[in-house]
């Protein structure tokens, strides 16, 4: 990401803004990954609990989607400019790698129960950051997904 920001009238020090952009950047990459993690085991799982792993992977997918579109929303609000495309996903995201030849519902559940926790890790990780550069609003955003990934684990596990 480019350290340069767009003019805005935001009154964090722009040092703080810079920071804050790029580490949420991060984790928008993070959450394209994850939420298309959640996707692929959505169209893939088979077995005996398929429609109720189906709905769920679902409802991760869909969450993940609206955490998605709230940090790249931040982003741009403290200047930068959110690069969301699958392709800059990739080449940014911190997740560990989502095998692609599984099918089993017990895979998937630990497959994707592993990526959420990593995730709400990283996503840890931002709210003390938030706090440390003074920006209430992203640490606020950032314990937002923390209580959605979290319950999202809690159901998946």
């Amino acid at each position: 990401m480019t350290t340069q920001l767009a003019h805005t009238r935001n009154s964090l020090p722009e040092k703080n803004r810079i920071e804050m952009a790029v580490l949420l950047q991060d984790r928008l990459a993070d959450s394209i990954d994850l939420m298309m993690q959640a996707k692929q085991a959505h169209w893939n799982v088979k077995g005996p609990n398929f429609i109720a792993l189906h709905e769920l992977f679902d409802k991760v997918f869909n969450d993940t989607a609206g955490y998605v579109d709230v940090i790249a929303e931040r982003i741009v609000q403290l200047g930068g400019t959110a690069q969301g495309t699958v392709r800059a996903a990739a080449k940014q995201t911190s997740l560990p790698e989502y095998p692609l030849d599984i099918s089993s519902g017990s895979k998937h559940v630990a497959e994707l129960a592993h990526a959420i926790a990593f995730y709400g890790e990283l996503i840890r990780e931002g709210i003390v950051l938030a706090g440390q550069l003074e920006d209430a609003d992203t640490a606020d955003i950032f314990t937002e997904v923390s209580r959605g990934a979290d319950t999202n684990l809690w159901f998946v596990e």
